[in-house]
């Protein structure tokens, strides 16, 4: 029995040894990319359609201007009718639109209710 304590124990030692030789050698090295074009290539492991950051500042409008009149309110205080407005074009739009619709919502200080908000997203993972 302490023969084999002692065998697990030097294998241990053993594997962490060479793990830590291994990458203390190593200089880890990173690429990075950037993409002039505008529209996805296809071509990068995360589409910049699908990014959220806001990279430019010019606000697009998915046939939602009526959604300016929730600038600033928060969701907690939508009535019932502005959560269907919110609903009825999040809803009608293609999942392709979601991330760029998004990014205009927060370029428009306009807060999504939990529940879209939480579909959004999941769209968008599925989509990277």
């Amino acid at each position: 029995m302490f023969a084999l304590i002692l065998i697990l124990v030097f294998v241990g030692l053993t594997v962490f040894l060479a793990t830590y030789i291994n990458r203390k050698g190593k200089d880890e090295k990173v690429d990075i990319v950037i993409n002039e074009d505008a529209e996805c290539c296809g071509a990068h492991e995360v589409c910049e359609r699908d990014n959220l950051q806001i990279i430019n500042t010019k606000i697009e409008y998915f046939d939602d201007e009526e959604l300016d009149a929730l600038a600033g309110i928060s969701p907690v205080n939508y009535s019932k009718k502005q959560i269907d407005a919110i609903s009825d074009v999040f809803y009608s739009m293609q999942e392709s639109d979601v991330a760029p619709w998004l990014r205009s919502l927060q370029l428009r200080n306009i807060q999504l209710p939990d529940f879209l908000r939480e579909e959004a997203l999941m769209i968008i993972a599925e989509r990277r």
